[in-house]
């Protein structure tokens, strides 16, 4: 079984979209935005995964906790400084074994996005 997609319900979308560009690096693969009724965008990388589908919902948005998505990256502490550059507030490196690292930011929705460095 594959996963289709991660859906995150927001008040933000234009601002989800690019920080899910920018700062994670997917591609748009759909755009609905031009159906009021349902401003849909999907978002995934060259290969068509991970999916995020970001839903424009003012009644009910996603207002944080409890959800965190994870991307991988080859050098979490390169990336780390990156987004910090970019003046983004980040979290502590953390190590939980000597394979592997990780940090996470919070997207314009508040979910937790983990960019972890796997295979050290």
């Amino acid at each position: 079984m594959k996963m289709a997609h991660v859906t995150i319900m927001t008040e933000h979308l234009d601002e989800s979209v690019a920080f899910y560009e920018e700062i994670v690096g997917l591609k748009i693969e759909r755009d609905m935005r031009a159906d009021p009724a349902h401003q849909i965008v999907f978002l995934a990388n060259a290969a068509g995964e991970p999916c995020v589908e970001l839903v424009r919902n003012d009644d009910a948005p996603y207002t944080g906790g409890g959800l965190l998505i994870g991307f991988e990256v080859e050098d979490a502490a390169a990336y780390r400084e990156k987004l910090m550059g970019m003046g983004m507030e980040v979290g502590e490196m953390v190590s939980p074994n000597p394979h592997a690292r990780f940090f996470c930011v919070k997207d314009p929705n508040g979910v937790e996005i983990q960019f972890v460095q796997e295979g050290i």
